[in-house]
């Protein structure tokens, strides 16, 4: 921790490092195959869900956070092992799009897609490292998505911090699906 990191923020930088580290740690042994396995009801197969949880977390900290354009629509645009982005929110409707019909129609190439989580998460990171405790308390208006107002830390504790270890989650229980193990 620098001289200029606050507490709270070393705290929750060492938290989203260990949670990147559970959704890689996850995924590491998925194979193209495994990806996109569609599996029986309304589950999402598992490079859907590592890709949204990856381009998800790319929206939050530089489209939601910082203000810029994800690096999907930018740096990386085209080159994130995705056939195709997931899709965004609606502007005429209130809260989070539906996934289940893009998961069953793209493609992930998984080498290639590692390759952008790293900037990505290199992204989120250095975002971090430039936080203040008074950061975390930063008002974000997230009516749109359906969550209302909320505030920095919220968004980073749970866009960033609990989507990578619900998400990794899921995606270990498809594995064990597929009779691979899961995470332990």
């Amino acid at each position: 921790m620098s001289a200029a990191e606050s507490k709270a923020v070393a705290f929750l930088r060492t938290q989203v490092k260990e949670a990147i580290q559970w959704l890689e740690g996850v995924t590491a042994d998925l194979t193209q195959e495994d990806a996109h396995w569609k599996p029986p009801g309304t589950a999402l197969p598992a490079g859907a869900v590592y890709a949204h949880t990856v381009t998800g977390m790319d929206a939050v900290i530089n489209a939601i956070l910082k203000g810029g354009p994800p690096m999907f629509l930018a740096a990386w645009d085209g080159r994130t092992g995705l056939s195709e982005l997931p899709p965004g929110p609606d502007p005429s409707k209130t809260g989070m799009p539906d996934w289940t019909a893009w998961s069953r129609r793209v493609t992930v190439d998984l080498a290639v897609h590692r390759k952008y989580a790293e900037a990505v998460y290199s992204a989120i990171d250095e975002y971090l490292a430039t936080l203040s405790d008074a950061d975390l308390g930063r008002p974000i208006d997230l009516s749109a998505l359906g969550f209302g107002k909320v505030n920095a830390g919220f968004l980073l504790n749970n866009a960033i911090l609990g989507h990578a270890f619900s998400h990794g989650g899921e995606i270990a229980c498809l594995k064990g699906m597929r009779g691979k193990k899961g995470s332990l």
